[in-house]
């Protein structure tokens, strides 16, 4: 039981301690530093998130306000603005993405079983990139145009449970395929990506890892047909075709028959051409699993809307990287919260019901299985399907 703890307390019990504190190790985190610790600057940052603090002064007075508290929800003292400030600035912001990347690890476990949009025993992931705008006098390490700067997300999105399998952040410059080499390829997965990641020989290379691609053909696209399987035209299925690359160097950098996929959407009467190097899977579930990638690009309309990272507590690119991991450790431990608890609530609901009782002290569970009538609204149904698993 946990009588006498905060909802906040009980949220970071969550966290793994021990394999923090070898991280911590690792990039001597607490070298030097007396009055902040690694672990009690992530507590401030997770506090922020999940209270939605817009700056360090919001930080400071809303632990302040609550000074009798602090102790048990892992605080040795009241935290100030400039020592939360000259932590985000100098401590390695590795330390946030490797915490991240420990909660992914747990989170994908936890999910691993979690069904698809699409019947696939594969795994299957979602590729995309978010910009996020700067002011160019502020943030010069992040060039982007002449006039602005600005920070790209790169995320492949593992959908079953739409948890983050990697994610990379560059400035606004970096074009998205360059990703594609950032990545390993896992055997008999599916990589979900727009036509911006059409490059021949990247994709090829995962072709030869034994995974595949879907994707959107650029226009005009120089291919010849060399085979056309029969189709039933009002599934909207077009075409299926095997056909080469005409042009001399895109054919020297994918040797190999690509399947086409002429689609015509019902609902948008659009028609959309698909490639991919699957071809055991139907036509329509290609389709189908093209139009999955939207839930990557939910996952970044949900996490700019729900986590601060618009807002910057800092300047440089080391307080903007450690922001940035700390609001996606934050998102993906309540996640893990949601899981472990096996909540019914949606995502959205547990950050809304903890954005507003952090410091109430009442058991975890009960707090997070609210009268869901009473709080979802039709904001909240519009916000993320996706996040209702």
């Amino acid at each position: 039981m946990n009588v006498g703890k905060t909802l906040f307390a009980q949220v970071m019990e969550f966290v793994p301690w021990t394999s923090f504190a070898r991280i911590v190790q690792r990039y001597r985190g607490n070298a030097g530093m007396r009055t902040l610790s690694c672990a009690e600057q992530f507590r401030a940052m997770a506090f922020a998130q999940l209270t939605w603090r817009e700056s360090l002064r919001d930080i400071e007075a809303s632990l302040s306000a609550n000074a009798t508290k602090l102790y048990a929800m892992g605080f040795r003292s009241a935290v100030r603005r400039s020592t939360l400030a000259d932590a985000n600035e100098s401590r390695d912001w590795r330390i946030w993405s490797d915490l991240a990347a420990l909660l992914i690890r747990r989170a994908r476990r936890l999910y691993a079983s979690e069904p698809l949009a699409v019947e696939l025993d594969n795994t299957v992931y979602a590729l995309d990139s978010s910009t996020i705008d700067l002011c160019l006098s502020l943030f010069d390490w992040a060039p982007f145009r002449s006039t602005k700067a600005a920070i790209k997300l790169h995320t492949l999105l593992d959908l079953r449970g739409a948890i983050p399998a990697f994610i990379h952040i560059s400035d606004g410059k970096l074009h998205d395929v360059n990703v594609l080499d950032m990545l390993k390829f896992e055997p008999g997965a599916f990589y979900v990506m727009d036509r911006g990641y059409v490059d021949f020989a990247r994709l090829y290379a995962l072709h030869q890892a034994a995974a595949f691609f879907v994707t959107r053909a650029k226009s005009p696209m120089d291919a010849r047909r060399v085979y056309s399987a029969p189709t039933d035209r009002t599934s909207g299925v077009i075409c299926d075709q095997r056909v080469m690359l005409n042009g001399y160097y895109s054919a020297r950098k994918y040797p190999e028959q690509l399947r086409r996929i002429r689609f015509k959407d019902p609902e948008s009467g659009k028609t959309l051409v698909f490639l991919t190097n699957n071809t055991a899977l139907p036509a329509l579930t290609i389709c189908a699993l093209y139009k999955s990638r939207w839930q990557v690009e939910l996952f970044f309309k949900w996490i700019k809307q729900h986590l601060r990272i618009k807002h910057f507590l800092g300047t440089s690119e080391n307080a903007a990287k450690t922001q940035v991991w700390c609001a996606v450790a934050t998102y993906v431990l309540i996640a893990i919260v949601k899981k472990e608890l096996q909540l019914d609530a949606s995502l959205y609901t547990c950050l809304q019901i903890l954005s507003v009782s952090v410091f109430e002290k009442t058991e975890l569970s009960c707090a997070l299985r609210p009268d869901e009538s009473r709080i979802e609204t039709a904001d909240t149904a519009n916000q993320l399907n996706l996040f209702s698993f």
